[in-house]
């Protein structure tokens, strides 16, 4: 029976790390997605704004 014992904790964690992964493959996309995407751009956007605008102003 030690067997057993020694090969539920990784059955357990593989079968959490499998939902897991499904879980993160589904909310992939959808409807919020160009909405997501716009964020992310904006934001990306701000930080390249921000970083030119401090290094302009040193020069």
């Amino acid at each position: 029976m030690d067997y057993v014992s020694a090969l539920v904790p990784p059955v357990v964690m593989a079968a959490f790390f499998i939902a897991l992964v499904r879980v993160i493959v589904k909310t992939q996309g959808g409807a919020a997605k160009a909405k997501e995407d716009a964020a992310v751009d904006a934001a990306l956007a701000r930080a390249e704004g921000a970083s030119k605008t401090s290094a302009g102003g040193d020069a």
